[in-house]
């Protein structure tokens, strides 16, 4: 290859909307207002209207959005808060900053993701909160875990950082975005994700009018009025600069997923022709109620062999990545403060088969068989 093959290629997503994205970072420094500045509210607005009417409160990160989204539902130390095995770190993180204990429940080995099954084994009196993670680009099965939660009178926080754009069809043919059917819903603008800012940023969405002004203030130092603070809250803004991109990419969100999906789907379709009966990978599944935004296209590795075929891809010339090499359940800072809801064995597998192959809206089939014959190579 002439160009050296990444993860993402965020320069070139870059040199296709230029002038847009200059023009706003320009607009910003003309009329200095960085911190809040009008466009902050604009994208604001935007995205809202993207995500179909919901309340947005724009933040510094994904993991402040869900810091401050567990803040708003003022739930006390001890109270516990299911949240898959199997995810990023700051899922679960955020959890044990604030004195709430992380209950860990296993995922679908198919899809990545938790399902209303594993969250029933953790169920306990002092349950009070799930975090559904929409991992990789699809949504968990959101109809089942919202019905129980509604039973059982406990929040749902959409983990949606890596889903954002992606859509879940209801049993009655309704469609909601992911992110907008729990109570709350956050995600993440960090550079690599579908949505990305050119810096750090985020966001909390939520239907609800009280959520969404608790959520506001405790962004905001717990001010209602200046110098006025209501609650205890924080300091998480996104800047006027971050807001001016991603007002920008906003309006390529739709295009942009849609060409992960399609790279993703050329991808399996060459995959699976090589390996119809699965001896060696498996290939992501997608789940019929729900749309597949492909943030991550990530193999399951057969028999053990998924750092030597990392490896090999290396000497290729072919970059890949493990999301994510340690269930949360065995990183050290969690084993003091965490309980297991259930075995954790798919959650485990996982980990130790997983590999993420380039995959981003600058895709080229030539680039794509390349990865793909190295990989064929391998196995050979």
């Amino acid at each position: 290859m002439a160009n050296k093959i990444q993860m993402v290629d965020l320069k070139g997503q870059y040199l296709k909307i230029k002038d847009e994205v200059d023009a706003g970072i320009q607009n910003v420094i003309d009329n200095t207002a960085f911190i809040n500045g009008p466009i902050v509210k604009d994208f604001a607005q935007h995205l809202s209207e993207y995500m179909g009417g919901c309340h947005v409160t724009p933040c510094a990160n994904g993991t402040d959005a869900l810091q401050i989204a567990l803040m708003a539902l003022e739930l006390k130390p001890g109270d516990e808060v299911i949240v898959p095995a199997f995810t990023y770190v700051a899922s679960a993180e955020v959890i044990g900053l604030l004195g709430l204990t992380p209950v860990m429940v296993d995922v679908d080995y198919d899809t990545f993701n938790v399902t209303v099954d594993n969250i029933k084994k953790a169920l306990s009196p002092k349950t009070k909160a799930i975090i559904p993670v929409h991992l990789f680009g699809q949504s968990c099965d959101m109809e089942p875990i919202l019905n129980f939660a509604k039973e059982h009178n406990l929040y749902v926080i959409e983990d949606n950082a890596q889903a954002i754009g992606a859509e879940y069809t209801f049993s009655d043919g309704h469609k909601a975005k992911t992110g907008t059917m729990g109570a709350i819903g956050c995600t993440s603008f960090f550079p690599s994700k579908n949505l990305g800012c050119y810096g750090d940023g985020g966001a909390i969405f939520t239907n609800d009018d009280a959520l969404a002004e608790r959520i506001h203030m405790i962004a905001n130092h717990g001010q209602r009025v200046k110098y006025h603070h209501a609650v205890i809250g924080c300091n998480s803004r996104l800047d006027s600069i971050q807001a001016a991109v991603l007002d920008v990419k906003l309006r390529h969100l739709d295009e942009y997923c849609k060409a992960r999906y399609e790279a993703a789907s050329y991808y399996t379709k060459h995959l699976k022709a090589f390996d119809p009966e699965e001896k060696f990978f498996i290939t992501p599944k997608e789940l019929p109620n729900s749309t597949h935004v492909y943030h991550q296209y990530t193999l399951k590795i057969k028999n053990g062999k998924r750092d030597e075929l990392k490896n090999f891809l290396a000497e290729q010339g072919v970059p890949s990545m493990i999301y994510y090499p340690l269930p949360l359940q065995e990183q050290e800072a969690f084993k003091p403060i965490t309980r297991a809801g259930e075995s954790l064995d798919k959650s485990r597998e996982c980990a130790y088969s997983v590999l993420s192959l380039p995959i981003h809206t600058e895709m080229t089939e030539e680039v794509q068989d390349t990865v793909v014959n190295s990989i064929k190579k391998f196995f050979a």
